[in-house]
C-alpha cells in the first residue's frame, strides 16, 4: 500500500480569511484542486447536517467551512451544491439554523435534499437505497464534523457518508445492522467505498466531546484535517485526542476488511504536523446500544414527520 497522507493545519477560529486560507492550503497539500475537480463538474459538498442546531453547538459542520469550500470550487469553474439527508428535519432547515442559506444563495450554490433513493449493491451482497442526487454528482467532497459518538465512540471520516441514505431509512439500518458493531461499520465502509469521495475535509476547529453526536459539549480543538484515505484520517484523529485507534469500531472493522491504513507510523502527516502532545482532556461518551429497537424506529419516524410538518408551517407563515 502506498503511504497515505493526512494534512493537519492549525485553525483556532472560524474567521473567514483564515478558513479560506486553510481550505486552499488543504487542496494544495493534497495535490492541487485540479487533481480532484474539473471545470464544469457537478460537485456535492457533503457536510454533517444531522439536526437543526446553531453553529455554537458543534453539532453540524460549521457554515464558514462549507462556504469557503463552495467559494473555492465556484471560482475554479465547478458547479458545487450542498446536500445531505439529516436524521432530524431536512437539509434546508439544518442550513437555516446555521445561517447558511443566504450566504450560499449569494454564491449561486443550491442546497439539495439527498432524496430520491436508488437501490444499488454494495460490498458482496448488500442492497442499499442511496440518494440518486449523490449518485449523480461528478465529485463528492466529504466535510464531516469531528465528534464523539455515543454508539461508535467517535466519528471522523467514514460515517458522514451514511447521510446519503435518504430520510428515516438510516434508522431502519440501525435496526437491521445494529446488533453487531462490526456489521454496522462494514455497512458504513461499503457505502463510503461505493461513493468514493475524492477528498475528506474534517472540521475540528471546534469539536464535540461528551455525549455526541448531537448534544455533546462544544470544545476548541483548533484543527482542520484532510486526506483521501479515510481510515488514515480516523487513525490520526484518534491519536489527536489520545485515543487508541483500535478502540474505534470503525478502525477495527476496516482492519478486518483489509481496508485502509490503521498504523499511525505508516501515515505521512503534512501541513503543520502532529502536535507534540495529544489532547488528553477530550471527554469520551458513555456508550449506548447501537441497535435501534423497532419501537424506537417507529417513534423516530413519527417525530420526523412532526418536525417536518412544523417546519413547513413556519416556512409558509414566513412566506405570507
Amino acid at each position: 500500500m502506498q503511504e497515505p497522507t493526512v494534512v493537519l493545519t492549525r485553525c483556532e477560529e472560524y474567521e473567514r480569511k483564515k478558513i479560506a486560507e486553510c481550505i486552499q492550503r488543504h487542496f494544495e497539500l493534497n495535490g492541487g484542486l485540479d487533481k480532484f475537480v474539473r471545470r464544469g463538474d457537478c460537485v456535492l459538498i457533503k457536510p454533517n447536517f444531522i439536526s437543526p442546531r446553531s453553529a455554537r453547538h458543534a453539532t453540524q459542520t460549521h457554515p464558514m467551512v462549507i462556504i469557503e469550500i463552495a467559494r473555492l470550487l465556484k471560482g475554479y469553474g465547478a458547479k458545487p451544491f450542498v446536500g445531505d439527508s439529516p436524521a432530524w428535519a431536512n437539509a434546508q432547515r439544518c442550513a437555516e439554523k446555521l445561517h447558511l442559506t443566504e450566504q450560499l444563495a449569494k454564491l449561486g450554490v443550491p442546497i439539495r435534499e439527498l432524496d430520491k433513493p436508488k437501490t444499488i449493491k454494495i460490498g458482496n451482497k448488500e442492497t442499499v437505497g442511496i440518494s440518486s442526487v449523490a449518485l449523480d454528482a461528478d465529485v463528492i467532497i466529504n466535510v464531516p464534523k469531528f465528534k464523539s459518538h455515543q454508539q461508535l465512540v467517535a466519528t471522523f471520516a467514514v460515517k458522514n457518508m451514511f447521510g446519503t441514505i435518504s430520510g428515516k431509512a438510516k434508522a431502519i439500518w440501525h435496526y437491521r445492522k445494529g446488533g453487531k458493531k462490526e456489521d454496522f461499520c462494514r455497512l458504513l465502509i461499503d457505502i463510503y467505498r461505493y461513493l468514493k469521495p475524492t477528498l475528506t475535509i474534517i472540521d475540528a476547529v471546534y469539536a464535540m466531546d461528551g455525549p455526541g453526536p448531537i448534544k455533546g459539549r462544544t470544545r476548541p480543538l483548533g484543527y482542520i484535517i484532510s486526506g483521501t484515505e479515510p481510515i488514515a484520517l480516523e487513525t490520526v484523529c484518534s491519536k489527536l485526542i489520545n485515543l487508541n485507534p483500535m478502540e474505534l469500531p470503525m478502525v477495527v472493522t476496516a482492519k478486518q476488511m483489509d481496508f485502509g491504513c490503521s498504523e499511525f507510523e505508516k501515515i505521512k502527516i503534512t501541513g503543520d504536523g502532529f502536535p507534540e502532545k495529544s489532547f488528553t482532556d477530550f471527554q469520551l461518551p458513555k456508550l449506548i446500544p447501537l441497535r435501534f429497537s423497532l419501537a424506537h424506529v417507529c417513534r423516530s419516524i413519527v417525530k420526523q414527520i412532526v418536525l417536518l410538518a412544523k417546519s413547513g408551517i413556519v416556512k409558509n407563515k414566513n412566506n405570507r
